[in-house]
């Protein structure tokens, strides 16, 4: 039986040289942006009476941006204005959403920031925002804050963002899992969406993370996509729901955060593939980043006592699944993927630090096919 080599732990960079593709997807605007637009239109009615049809914004780098204003007009005790938000070419729930801002003047100086409809409340720590306040994060806020004082200096004026439909729209994102409910988050921190951002999606897996911590929770359940959680969370009816986050492709960026805010275990939940590319070393396990390394798996093969035969078919297989099908013919299934979910363990303790357990399952996502222990089988 031979002894596999360590792997070189990796989480490698972006690919110096963007994926060609036909055509150029178009970056759009976030909420935040979208929501100072409509902010400063709103404003500048207030303030002199004459509605815009377009306005101008600075986003957090400098960079100046022009709307178009969808409507601005006077309501009771002040001023209303809706910028309609364009995600570009990103899959965003928010896209085409009504951005709207309520202004009115107040006693005392500088801005007085809430959330109407469509706009969550927080309602649990580990966002970086008041428990009780609306989900408008720090970069928005500020957003927000300029886009009145450059029209009407620190006079105190309140404003209101509000969303139609925002919380329907929340229903198909993770805020009630991180404690925001009644609406959407207004969020952004560039002010620019980028198409299929991974940094967005890195983001939330460190947010999602950071809401267990919050919350007193010492165990997290990572899991490779929606399948894989719900079999996770059938597995581990017990743990709260807020316990289970969804990494995709970003197991790296869960488990740096894990250690530096305290979680004292990690379970992780997934199949084949994505366990093949952990058990190499490989963090950043998106497809077009890294490629499965099926002559681990024939090495693993005879680590679990399967034939000379069947090692080097298994080297030879197409993909993961592949191996996975042929350990399954062979009647080694269980032992192999043991000796895969050991050595993907061993790559996340030597990453992490944290105590760790691997699950491996079927391809409906519920069937525990292999374990690092026993009784993680039921």
């Amino acid at each position: 039986m031979t002894t596999p080599e360590q792997p070189n732990l990796r989480e490698p960079d972006l690919p110096r040289t963007a994926k060609v593709r036909p055509k150029a997807l178009r970056t759009g605007w976030t909420t935040g942006t979208c929501a100072s637009a409509a902010t400063k239109a709103a404003t500048h009615l207030l303030n002199d009476g004459r509605p815009r049809q377009w306005v101008e914004v600075g986003l957090p780098s400098g960079r100046r941006v022009t709307f178009a204003v969808q409507r601005c007009e006077p309501v009771a005790d002040g001023a209303q204005a809706v910028v309609v938000k364009d995600a570009g070419d990103d899959p965003d729930v928010t896209h085409g959403a009504h951005l709207t801002a309520t202004v009115s003047w107040r006693a005392g100086t500088g801005v007085e920031l809430a959330g109407g409809d469509g706009v969550g409340t927080v309602t649990k720590p580990g966002l970086g925002l008041p428990v009780g306040g609306p989900a408008i994060n720090s970069v928005p806020r500020a957003m927000i804050t300029q886009a009145v004082t450059e029209v009407v200096g620190h006079r105190g004026v309140r404003v209101v963002i509000s969303v139609p439909e925002g919380e329907k729209m929340a229903r198909k994102t993770t805020n009630r899992r991180l404690g925001i409910i009644g609406g959407i988050s207004i969020l952004g921190t560039t002010g620019i969406v980028r198409p299929f951002s991974t940094a967005a999606w890195r983001a939330s897996v460190v947010q999602a993370v950071c809401v267990a911590a919050a919350q007193g929770e010492h165990t997290i359940v990572l899991c490779t996509g929606g399948r894989t959680e719900r079999g996770a969370i059938a597995l581990l009816p017990h743990l709260p729901e807020v316990c289970f986050v969804e990494v995709g492709d970003f197991t790296g960026a869960a488990l740096r955060i894990a250690a530096e805010r305290g979680i004292a275990r990690v379970v992780f939940v997934g199949m084949v593939g994505k366990l093949t590319k952990l058990a190499s070393g490989v963090l950043m396990t998106h497809y077009t980043r890294s490629t499965v390394d099926t002559g681990l798996l024939g090495r693993l093969t005879h680590e679990a006592g399967g034939s000379e035969t069947l090692a080097t078919e298994i080297d030879r297989a197409n993909t993961a699944r592949h191996a996975y099908e042929l350990w399954d013919d062979a009647g080694v299934l269980r032992a192999a993927g043991d000796a895969l979910c050991h050595r993907t363990r061993d790559v996340l303790v030597r990453f992490g630090g944290l105590p760790t357990d691997v699950v491996m399952v079927d391809f409906t996502g519920h069937t525990v096919v292999a374990a690092t222990e026993p009784a993680w089988v039921t």
